[in-house]
């Protein structure tokens, strides 16, 4: 199967917007983006794929490829679904007497469907935290590193 090829992105006729129109607040922007949208207009999709963010928006051209949520996503999801899914088994391995093979087929079943669910949104309230910030670009934050002499002024 030959890769598609998408077309490029191109802005929008009113873009950029208006000087006057803010921003939208943080949780403004983590709501946009638990629901796959853009963080800014909230129109344009987050994800072409399952978990694979556009590089901008479709609608507003607010670039994303620069930002990298890393392991966040994966970690969040991990706490949220075994702070869910284990004291539920807890309590129902307590109180009833379920056959094993259904408790096999019961509990990693809803980890692996809570897993799934929360993932792309996990994944999109950590892009959209990012982009609200204006945390560093990810790839090319320009941070001087260990190895880098020092410039000309700071040496003592």
């Amino acid at each position: 199967m030959p890769a598609r090829i998408s077309p490029p992105i191109q802005p929008p006729p009113d873009y950029p917007p208006p000087a006057g129109e803010p921003r939208p607040s943080l949780a403004g922007a983590v709501l946009r983006a638990v629901r796959g949208r853009c963080p800014n207009c909230g129109r344009g999709h987050l994800f072409r794929a399952y978990l694979r963010q556009v590089p901008a928006c479709a609608a507003c051209a607010e670039p994303y490829d620069h930002l990298r949520a890393d392991d966040g996503p994966a970690w969040l999801t991990i706490l949220v679904v075994g702070h869910l899914v284990v004291p539920a088994a807890l309590m129902v391995e307590l109180r009833t007497a379920w056959p094993l093979w259904l408790a096999m087929m019961v509990w990693p079943g809803l980890a692996l469907a809570l897993t799934l669910t929360l993932l792309p949104r996990s994944k999109g309230a950590f892009l959209a935290v990012l982009w609200a910030t204006g945390a560093p670009d990810s790839n090319h934050d320009g941070g001087a590193t260990a190895a880098d002499p020092p410039a000309a002024g700071d040496r003592a």
